[in-house]
């Protein structure tokens, strides 16, 4: 039970809970009702379900890897910085975790390769593959190098949503006749996977920005080149700040939007759960000084993160 339990943590599963989570709402409580808007017939029993969840457990699969490889690599990094928390060469053996490292990324690829050749939608697995290359490239190179890594992964979470987006586009084109009508559909659809995947690309860069702040001492003595040791704490805080503000002012002006259609739920909701908690990070990240400061901060932008993906919800209901 000790090595299931380590293997779990090592996998981050409250992440991978969160991807599936994204996608299964996206594809239910927008990508179904957009569906059935522009198209007469019931989508849900006019093509196969197989390959949403495929799609959800290629990507799980994927982002499990990722973990993995990078706890590899990070090791010497971790034992300085959080100790308490490693699993590798602690619990399951280094080329154990490399072998599931393969396993996961195979079984990802196959499971994506599986749904490109049934929906002819060929970009999600070279795309899928590309993930693969840059999550590895990443944890070798990308992660100690100036902000690319920190765009990289924010860029990867943001394509948890538009890996949906092309199943579900790819449906709409299957029952149009009219290219016009399609291309209308399809840009409906298109307009509110850049609103979560914008959105889950400025939270996952504030969180990643944070996380550096929070293992700058560890990093330094590696030789990386994060936002904090080559810019420095306050610049790196003044960035992270500004990117909460865009985050803040775009979900703002969604709010003016959704009053003149009356939705004054989800504008309680997203001020609440979303608006209010980012503005209150904005103060709390300017005092904080220790490693436990920034890593509650952390924490709390997975929170914000988790509210914004159960938005979807007032879409379906």
């Amino acid at each position: 039970m000790k090595i299931v339990s380590a293997f779990f943590r090592l996998i981050r599963w409250p992440n991978l809970f969160f991807i599936a989570l994204t996608q299964l709402l996206f594809y239910h409580c927008i990508g179904i009702l957009i569906q059935e808007q522009h198209v007469v017939l019931n989508i849900e029993q006019s093509t196969n379900p197989i390959y949403i969840y495929l799609t959800i457990a290629a990507s799980v699969f994927i982002a499990a890897a990722g973990y993995i490889i990078n706890d590899y690599f990070d090791l010497p990094i971790d034992y300085l910085n959080k100790p308490s928390k490693i699993v590798i060469d602690k619990i399951i053996k280094r080329r154990w975790g490399i072998l599931w490292h393969l396993i996961l990324s195979a079984a990802g690829l196959v499971c994506s390769f599986y749904v490109s050749f049934q929906t002819a939608q060929w970009l999600i697995v070279i795309v899928n593959a590309l993930v693969v290359l840059s999550l590895w490239f990443y944890s070798t190179h990308f992660k100690k190098r100036l902000l690319i890594g920190n765009v990289l992964i924010s860029a990867l979470t943001a394509w948890v949503i538009f890996v949906v987006f092309l199943l579900c586009r790819n449906i709409l084109i299957q029952f149009y006749q009219s290219s016009i009508d399609a291309l209308f559909a399809i840009s409906h659809l298109f307009k509110f996977a850049v609103l979560y995947g914008g959105f889950a690309f400025i939270i996952t860069l504030v969180r990643e920005v944070v996380k550096d702040m929070e293992d700058m001492l560890g990093d330094a003595g590696f030789g990386c080149q994060t936002m904090p040791i080559k810019w420095g704490v306050p610049v790196t805080k003044v960035f992270a700040a500004v990117w909460m503000v865009v985050a803040i002012a775009s979900m703002g002006i969604l709010q003016v939007y959704a009053w003149y259609l009356g939705w004054r739920l989800s504008i309680l909701y997203v001020s609440v759960s979303i608006i209010l908690p980012l503005i209150w990070m904005i103060f709390q990240l300017k005092k904080a000084s220790t490693p436990k400061d920034y890593h509650q901060l952390s924490n709390m932008l997975k929170w914000v993160m988790l509210a914004g993906i159960l938005s979807m919800l007032f879409f379906k209901f």
